[in-house]
């Protein structure tokens, strides 16, 4: 094997992303955005809150390069279009055209929002801010380019998992406290689904859409893999003979009691996932859909790989093969 490109921070790098030209490095307070060549080049530095779980996440194609990661406040997330992101090489070539020499800039951002937005100790959910960045005084040689950011009041305590969309369109996130996932439009920031993992706090693992972005999973500390129907034409979405449980549109389970939503806890309002299973060996793992419809890999920590099928209708679930 040959390195072809290294880069060298102060601080741990708490996780690392790859698109085709860019590369994203996330820090305990810093997301930073490099070119991806022999020799990266800064494009983008921005400030967060607390990130010691290094979460953030990228959509899985390099044609959206939609980029989420937590932002300035406690339970805020930050997404940035990375096709926004200016390409310092076009604007140092340039330089021929009589524009002064650009060095490898590192442009530090601060959203300064253009609504407002509030965080309860019920988490309420904010719509999105679209930010401009201010541009701030840089240093001697370094070039600031502007670039515009969506901020989306997520929770009320700190981010500690986020997932987007394949096409971009979505970002799903969960808070420290681990009960709800909630799933909101990366453009308008409206929310789209509120899914209940459970009632106990737990940590969660890693949260993934499927392909088709109809279904989400979600792994945790519990031991347990949830799966939630993001599709509203979910075709098994009648009432269930059960007096605790129905279905809704999409097909997760829900209480009957739904309709006295405005007199009982949030709880009974709810969305659960139509489908669960529990881990072999109960070990920290993360999950993601394979290539088989209605399919989960999981990968363990203990170095084991796991295949379940799931029905999408009963929510059956069957280990196929561990290994």
């Amino acid at each position: 094997s040959k390195i072809i490109a290294e880069l060298e921070f102060r601080s741990d790098v708490l996780n690392v992303q790859l698109q085709r030209d860019r590369i994203v490095v996330i820090l305990r307070n810093k997301c930073i955005i490099c070119s991806l060549e022999a020799k990266p080049r800064h494009l983008h530095a921005f400030e967060t809150a607390d990130n010691d779980r290094g979460a953030m996440a990228i959509s899985g194609t390099s044609d959206s390069g939609i980029l989420a990661f937590p932002g300035r406040q406690k339970g805020h997330i930050q997404i940035v279009d990375l096709h926004s992101c200016i390409n310092l090489a076009a604007m140092q070539d340039s330089s021929s055209l009589g524009s002064p020499q650009l060095g490898p800039a590192v442009q530090r951002t601060r959203s300064r929002s253009r609504g407002s937005f509030s965080t309860d100790s019920a988490a309420a959910i904010a719509p999105v801010s679209s930010s401009s960045l201010q541009q701030q005084q840089q240093p001697s040689g370094a070039s600031v380019h502007p670039t515009n950011i969506n901020i989306i009041a997520a929770h009320a305590t700190a981010i500690s998992a986020l997932a987007v969309s394949s096409d971009g369109t979505m970002v799903a996130s969960a808070s420290e406290k681990g009960t709800l996932i909630r799933i909101f439009d990366t453009m308008s920031g409206r929310l789209l689904h509120e899914l209940r993992r459970g009632v106990d706090r737990a940590d969660i693992h890693s949260i993934a859409f499927s392909p088709d972005n109809t279904k989400l999973c979600v792994s945790s500390d519990k031991g347990t893999v949830h799966i939630f129907n993001l599709d509203g034409k979910h075709p098994n979405n009648q009432q269930s003979s059960s007096s605790l449980s129905a279905t809704t549109a999409a097909g997760n389970r829900q209480s009957n009691l739904k309709f006295m939503k405005d007199l009982l806890p949030k709880y009974f309002s709810s969305e659960w996932s139509f489908a669960h299973f529990r881990v072999a060996n109960e070990v920290r793992c993360i999950c993601g859909f394979g290539t088989e419809r209605n399919s989960v890999i999981v990968l363990c920590a203990d170095g084991t790989a796991q295949k379940y099928s799931f029905d999408s209708y009963r929510g059956n679930c069957v280990r196929e093969w561990y290994r």
